[in-house]
C-alpha cells in the first residue's frame, strides 16, 4: 500500500505547482502558469472559424483576441467531420470548442467540437448519447451496477452522454446524481454565456492545478495534503469533504522556507531536467528527447557488485526499468519511447525484465503499451501524451546557441526569484533590495513583474542585469534603506 502525499505550492499568483509523492519519492509534478491569456486542456471557448483547409479536413479557429506570447498563435486547430456541426463549417462561422491538446513548441493547440465536462465521478458529454464505464474498474458486478445507473441518468437527461470515471467505483447512486446535477448547471451557464458574448472568447476555464489533481489524477486514497495558501487550503477542505469517502489529513504550511524547498522537491525538479539520472547502484540513465520520440540509454556505470556479468546486466536493467517508469511520469514524457537496455544473452532474463517493466508501468494512470525486446536489447513503448512534458514547460531554446541547447524559461526564473524575495522579506524589515541576475532576465522582470511585486510586498526592489551572469542564477547584492541603495546605484 503506497503512502501518497500531495504538496501544493500555490502562494505565487503567476504559477501553481502541485507535487505527488509516493512513499516519499516525487513521482509527478503538475505546473501551470496563471497568466491572464494562458490556455490549457479542458478550457472551453466560443470560437470563430478563420480558415478551412479541405485537403486535410481541418480548420483554424480563433479562440482568443490576443496571443499568450509571441511564440504561441491565438488560432487553434480543429479537425472537421467530428460531427454534423463541423462537417460544413465556413470562415466566419461560430461554434463551441474545447482544447483537447495543449500547444506544443510552435504548434497551435488542438480543439474539438465534442465537449466533455469532468466531475469527480462522472464526465458529462453534451449533444451526445455516449454511455461508458471506465475500463480501470475491474469488477464485472460493479461495472454492471454503474452501467445501469448511467443508463438511467442518460434516459432522464436526453441529449447528454455520461461516462463513469474510475473514482466512481463503489460510490452510491445518490452521490452520482449530485455530481451530474452540478455538471448540468455548469453546462447551462456555458450555453448562456455563449449566447450573450461575442466570439472569440473564453466560456469556461477548468479548475486550478490542485483541483485538477484531486479530481483527475488521484484514484488511490491520499494520506496527506499540504498547501501553502490559505484560500486554496479552504477550497481543498471543501472538495475533500464533498467527494472523498476517507478524508486525508489536510495541513496549511506557514513556514518562511518555500514549501517545495522545505520538502526537497525543488532540487528534484532540477534533476528531472538533467539528461543523466544516477541510480542507487551506480548505474545511470541518459534521456534524449526529440520532436518524434524519446530515447533512454541504460549504462552500468559504477555498478560492479553482482557476482558475474549476467547478474550485473540483469540487476542494472531491472533497477533501470523501475526508475524509467517513475521518470516517464515525473517528466510527463508521452508519445514513442525507445529504451536501450543493456544486451542480455538469456531469453529468460529478457522475459523477466519485460514482465517487471510492465508491472512498474502499471502504476501509471496514463495508458502505456510495451512491445517486446528486440535482438539489440531495445524496448519500444508508447505512452499517452496528456499534457506538455516538463522540459517544454520549464525550458526553451537557448537564445545564444539557438537549437543546439536549452535554458530555463524567463518566466520560471522570474517566479523563482519572487519566491526568493518572499523568503528574504519574511526574515527582515529592510526597505529596499538589489538583486543581480542575467541581463535578459532582469529586463524581463522589470518589464512584466516589478511593479506588481513592489505592490504585493510593499518594498522597493531593483533588479539589475550583470553582463556575464549565468542565465538562471541570481543573488542578493544589497538590502537596507532606500536612500543608501540609491547612493550605491549612483
Amino acid at each position: 500500500m503506497s503512502d501518497i502525499k500531495i504538496v501544493a505550492d500555490l502562494k505565487e499568483s503567476e504559477q501553481s505547482r502541485v507535487a505527488l509523492l509516493e512513499n516519499g519519492k516525487l513521482t509527478e509534478i503538475f505546473i501551470e502558469y496563471n497568466f491572464e491569456t494562458s490556455r490549457t486542456q479542458g478550457d472551453i471557448f466560443k470560437a470563430r472559424v478563420e480558415t478551412v483547409v479541405p485537403a486535410i479536413s481541418a480548420a483554424f479557429v480563433s479562440i482568443s483576441t490576443k496571443k499568450q506570447n509571441k511564440l504561441e498563435p491565438h488560432n487553434a486547430f480543429l479537425y472537421l467531420n467530428e460531427n454534423e456541426q463541423t462537417a460544413h463549417l465556413k470562415p466566419g462561422n461560430e461554434l463551441i470548442v474545447q482544447i483537447i491538446k495543449n500547444a506544443r513548441k510552435n504548434k497551435a493547440p488542438r480543439v474539438s467540437a465534442r465537449i466533455s465536462i469532468p466531475g469527480r465521478w462522472l464526465v458529462l458529454v453534451p449533444n451526445n448519447d455516449e454511455i461508458g464505464v471506465s475500463r480501470r474498474i475491474n469488477s464485472n458486478d460493479e461495472r454492471k451496477r454503474l452501467k445501469q445507473i448511467a443508463d438511467t441518468l442518460s434516459a432522464e437527461n436526453q441529449g447528454f452522454g455520461i461516462i463513469i470515471r474510475t473514482a466512481a467505483e463503489n460510490v452510491s447512486e445518490e452521490l452520482l446524481r449530485k455530481d451530474l446535477a452540478s455538471l448540468l448547471d455548469l453546462w447551462r451557464d456555458i450555453k448562456e454565456k455563449y449566447k450573450n458574448t461575442p466570439a472569440p472568447c473564453l466560456l469556461y476555464r477548468d479548475t486550478g492545478a490542485l483541483g485538477k489533481v484531486l479530481r483527475d489524477e488521484v484514484v488511490e486514497q491520499i494520506d496527506e495534503i499540504i498547501i501553502d495558501d490559505k484560500e486554496e487550503f479552504e477550497n481543498a477542505k471543501s472538495f475533500v469533504e464533498r467527494f472523498f469517502t476517507k478524508q486525508p489529513d489536510i495541513k496549511l504550511y506557514n513556514e518562511i522556507t518555500p514549501i517545495f524547498e522545505y520538502f526537497g522537491i525543488e532540487s528534484e525538479i532540477q534533476k528531472a531536467l538533467d539528461r543523466k539520472v544516477w541510480l542507487r547502484s551506480g548505474a545511470y540513465l541518459v534521456f534524449d528527447q526529440t520532436e518524434a520520440l524519446t530515447v533512454i540509454d541504460v549504462n552500468t556505470g559504477k555498478f560492479t557488485s553482482a557476482p558475474d556479468m549476467r547478474h550485473t546486466v540483469f540487476a542494472t536493467n531491472l533497477e533501470a526499468a523501475e526508475e524509467i517508469a517513475r521518470q516517464l511520469r515525473l517528466r510527463s514524457i508521452g508519445g514513442i519511447v525507445i529504451v536501450d537496455f543493456i544486451d542480455m544473452d538469456f531469453s529468460e532474463d529478457k522475459r523477466e525484465l519485460l514482465k517487471s517493466f510492465e508491472k512498474f508501468l502499471s502504476h501509471d494512470r496514463l495508458k502505456t503499451r510495451v512491445f517486446s525486446i528486440t535482438q539489440l536489447g531495445l524496448v519500444e513503448l508508447t505512452r499517452k501524451r496528456e499534457r506538455p512534458d516538463l522540459k517544454s514547460i520549464l525550458t526553451r531554446n537557448c537564445p545564444i546557441c539557438g537549437d543546439n541547447g536549452f535554458v530555463e524559461r524567463e518566466e520560471n526564473i522570474a517566479i523563482n526569484i519572487k519566491r526568493f524575495i518572499r523568503k528574504i522579506t519574511a526574515a527582515n524589515n529592510s526597505e529596499a533590495f538589489l538583486i543581480q541576475t542575467a541581463p535578459r532576465i532582469a529586463e524581463y522582470i522589470n518589464q512584466n513583474f516589478i511593479r506588481e511585486w513592489q505592490n504585493e510586498f510593499q518594498r522597493k526592489f531593483f533588479i539589475k542585469g550583470v553582463p556575464g551572469f549565468i542565465w538562471n542564477k541570481y543573488r542578493l547584492e544589497y538590502q537596507g534603506t532606500l536612500e543608501k541603495l540609491q547612493e550605491k546605484r549612483d
